[in-house]
């Protein structure tokens, strides 16, 4: 069995290649090629919290990835961090351990680039991003691989980390990159919108969005925080990551549905039966498209098994 540490993730997991990993996962998923149990997650109070996301996934093997969210310790470090225990599905053998933490950032961007590529305008450019950690980050650098940005808009509580990370981009990419005064600034004329953000109330309503526009939720993982609310929910073609697990765990649909502006046949179905064909995504230039991504195992899945193939 050989560990895969952070570096070497970093290095091997390119972001064009994770888009395309990706896809042919939720696709997996959405077509019965796959097998997972909701998350388990275990309150730690204080916004952290400790989850196990076990699966199963065809042509990739089984396992599971464990992992600690502790929102506090981004400004040390990473949010996430854990492990993913890939099996062998020939032998049963575990084969690998890899990095969680950087699996989790690269990957959970890519997929929210790949929803991007299905469900925003042909023509969008403007992307804003609300939030400053690895994520805000990470859905820079992914996006901009599937549409032709001409301007990033950043929002994040603290103006200073903001301005950072403004600059980082722009030094990168290299693309013009603004920081605005509150998420309803930034976002009022954005094509794209990723939330990364740790907020436990919603940061934008129904009020705020444009049509047209397509929003990936990423911030919220379990029922509970939400990004947005419930009208934004209403307004727009909700599609999920994984049903099931958005019905049970989706904090802004389960607020939308607690408030009777939704009921369950408002989540679509998965994103992946977009990429397949199965399902339209955007139907015209003026609805509102949301993705909401909670995170997948076979996500994780997916991505170690093409590392331990590359790297073994």
């Amino acid at each position: 069995m050989i560990v895969i540490g952070a570096d070497k993730v970093a290095r091997a997991l390119d972001h064009s290649g994770c888009i395309a990993l990706m896809r042919e996962a939720m696709i997996a998923l959405s077509e019965g090629r796959s097998q997972q149990l909701l998350r388990g997650i275990i309150d730690l109070g204080g916004g952290d919290a400790f989850g196990v996301m076990p699966g199963a996934l065809e042509g990739a093997g089984f396992g599971a990835k464990v992992v600690s969210v502790f929102p506090a310790a981004a400004a040390k470090g990473r949010s996430h961090q854990g492990a993913i225990l890939l099996f062998d599905r020939d032998s049963g053998a575990p084969v690998c351990v890899v990095d969680a933490g950087e699996v989790t950032a690269i990957r959970t961007a890519c997929a929210s680039a790949a929803a991007t590529d299905a469900l925003a305008r042909a023509d969008a450019t403007r992307l804003a991003i609300l939030g400053t950690g690895e994520q805000a980050w990470q859905h820079a650098l992914a996006i901009r691989h599937i549409r032709p940005l001409d301007r990033i808009i950043l929002w994040g509580r603290d103006m200073e980390k903001a301005a950072g990370l403004a600059g980082r981009i722009a030094e990168t990419l290299p693309l013009p990159v603004e920081v605005a005064r509150d998420p309803a600034e930034a976002v009022r004329d954005a094509d794209i919108v990723c939330t990364t953000t740790a907020a436990a109330e919603p940061i934008l309503t129904g009020d705020d969005i444009a049509p047209g526009t397509h929003l990936n939720l990423v911030g919220s993982s379990r029922a509970g925080p939400a990004e947005i609310d419930g009208a934004l929910v209403r307004r727009a073609r909700f599609f999920p990551d994984h049903r099931e697990g958005v019905l049970a765990q989706g904090a802004e649909f389960l607020r939308a549905k607690q408030a009777g502006l939704v009921a369950d046949d408002h989540v679509l179905p998965e994103i992946g039966a977009v990429y397949a064909g199965a399902v339209q995504g955007r139907r015209d230039a003026r609805e509102i498209t949301i993705y909401k991504s909670l995170g997948s195992i076979v996500q994780d899945l997916a991505c170690a098994a093409y590392l331990y193939r590359k790297l073994a």
